[in-house]
């Protein structure tokens, strides 16, 4: 019989080298999904809304107005209703907006949601801001339960700056409501940040 043959300096460098690839594909999967979500936070892309603590100060307040849409969705299972109080709402640039959404549990148990969010065109996500809104947290709502969710947005003045998106007129924020595990805590505290419909 013969003796096995061993592998080589060669075949040893490859199966390393090819293992290394395999294990940077798999660090670069891992870190796409925060590295896209941060660079569509940053640059507005894919119609990725922007945060802000405060408003801009009212001498950057500007007598040109935009025509804000609300639109409201459920991916498919989620029970609650869930709609915009108002469809739309005509606001300055850089004026401060507070708009409100409605959601519904029309089940006989507490459920829990999570929204996410987008607006359109999306060259306006870098300009549309948010200040507070229902979407930054987890919503429960008990059985039966109606609330209101509120947002409050400016549109960046610096929209007016941009060669392109200067010519926006109207921009539609959009929430799909999302199915979420329900917390023991959450389930406790009630219906998170929105306020109760009498």
């Amino acid at each position: 019989m013969s003796a096995p043959v061993k592998p080589g300096n060669a075949q040893k460098r490859t199966a390393l080298w090819l293992v290394s690839i395999a294990a940077t594909m798999a660090a670069l999967s891992f870190a796409a999904v925060p590295f896209y979500s941060w660079f569509c936070k940053t640059t507005g892309f894919a119609g990725t809304t922007q945060r802000a603590a405060e408003a801009p100060k009212g001498d950057q307040i500007l007598d040109q107005t935009i025509v804000v849409r609300f639109d409201g969705s459920k991916e498919a299972g989620m029970p609650w209703e869930f709609k915009p109080v108002v469809s739309t709402m005509t606001v300055r640039i850089g004026e401060t907006g507070l708009a409100f959404f409605e959601a519904y549990n029309p089940t006989d148990r507490a459920t829990a949601g999570q929204a996410s969010y987008n607006v359109t065109p999306d060259l306006a996500g870098g300009y549309f801001t948010k200040i507070a809104c229902f979407c930054f947290d987890l919503q429960v709502l008990q059985p039966g339960e109606r609330v209101q969710m509120p947002v409050t947005f400016y549109v960046d003045p610096a929209i007016v700056q941009d060669p392109e998106a200067k010519y926006i007129k109207e921009i539609t924020l959009s929430y799909t409501f999302h199915s979420a595990p329900l917390p023991d805590q959450q389930a406790a505290l009630g219906a998170g940040s929105g306020q109760p419909v009498n």
